[in-house]
């Protein structure tokens, strides 16, 4: 039976990310790990995450689940969610420079609270917003472009190549909200929130088998 592991740090709704992905699972095994051992022997893996990217690189480093993670992102299906999207980067603004992962390269950026119309934009940048898909990919399999999915953010990805952007959602200026390469792929919004578009989302990730096509 094909295993997906759900990686536990700390930081995350592993709870939800879980069931979700159980609701859709067809009888795959999901199961939530801080286990650098199981990282290793899943089929698919899953990286949640909310909050600060400091902190998360420490519990990763703290969990020693960087080496898995990085073998994961050469080799298996990766998806990453909000925070763990956000950790494939090379570093972020956030702090004055925090590294990441570096799977991606590319950097995250703050919402600068701009205004729009008169209106200041708030900060995170939180509800429902259209998510417009750049090119096919089989993730997006039965999800129209412009379908709305749950956000909360303040900080958004800025990848140093085009093509690696899935997706794309206007809040004030227009941001990378899916990220695509090889075996990667990574939203910054929260499918297991985002009710018939995210399980759709999470059922083609559990069918996918890590190809572009």
């Amino acid at each position: 039976m094909a295993t997906t592991v759900v990686i536990d740090y700390g930081m995350g709704n592993l709870r939800s990310v879980s069931k979700a992905l159980e609701h859709v699972s067809g009888g795959s095994r999901i199961e939530i790990t801080s286990d650098p051992g199981r990282v290793g022997q899943a089929d698919r893996v899953v990286l949640p995450g909310v909050g600060a990217l400091r902190d998360c690189m420490t519990e990763l480093a703290r969990l020693e689940l960087i080496p898995a993670i990085v073998d994961a992102l050469r080799t298996r299906p990766f998806l990453g969610i909000c925070l763990g999207m956000q950790a494939l980067l090379d570093f972020s603004d956030e702090n004055d420079g925090t590294p990441a992962l570096g799977a991606i390269g590319g950097r995250v950026r703050r919402f600068s609270g701009m205004s729009v119309g008169g209106a200041r934009l708030k900060v995170p940048h939180m509800g429902w917003s259209p998510v417009d898909q750049v090119g096919t990919h089989p993730l997006w399999k039965d999800i129209e472009t412009g379908s709305r999915f749950y956000f909360v953010h303040s900080y958004y990805v800025v990848p140093d190549d085009t093509r690696d952007v899935a997706a794309t959602t206007g809040y004030g200026e227009t941001f990378a909200s899916a990220l695509a390469r090889d075996n990667i792929f990574a939203v910054q919004f929260h499918p297991e929130k985002s009710q018939q578009a995210g399980l759709t989302l999470l059922a083609n990730f559990l069918r996918w088998n890590g190809s572009c096509r």
